[in-house]
């Protein structure tokens, strides 16, 4: 299961639609090392000059990579965690976490991280099973 939902909140759901507001809250308590890394990118972008920033430490288990999996991998996830932090993000290697401005998605730096090149490049023996 990917989010842990409170019987208040689905059955919220289940009556109409959920507020982002809401859906974020039940993410961040639901993923909280997937949380933790992107807030943490977001909080590098917004603290720098640069146009990303990205975390490339790999997760301390395969619980905590499984978060950043469901986190990432979901669009309804995604796209909420995107809307919160206002950032657009992208993902490599099963930990490779990466956050944007979204005026930045049309640039040459953005279109190579999510590029099938950037991808291959960034692959090492020991991420092939991640």
């Amino acid at each position: 299961m990917s989010l842990d939902v409170s019987p208040e909140l689905l059955a919220r759901a289940e009556r109409g639609e959920v507020g982002d507001g809401e859906f974020v809250a039940c993410v961040r308590d639901s993923l909280p090392y997937a949380w933790k890394v992107i807030s943490g990118v977001v909080a590098d972008l917004e603290g720098g000059a640069a146009e990303f920033a990205d975390n490339t430490t790999p997760p301390p288990s395969e619980t905590e990579r499984g978060q950043l999996l469901r986190a990432l991998a979901s669009d309804a996830i995604r796209g909420g965690l995107e809307r919160h932090f206002g950032v657009k993000l992208a993902f490599q290697n099963c930990h490779r976490v990466a956050a944007f401005a979204p005026s930045a998605t049309g640039s040459a730096r953005y279109r190579a991280f999510v590029s099938a090149r950037g991808q291959l490049l960034n692959q090492s023996p020991e991420l092939r099973d991640c």
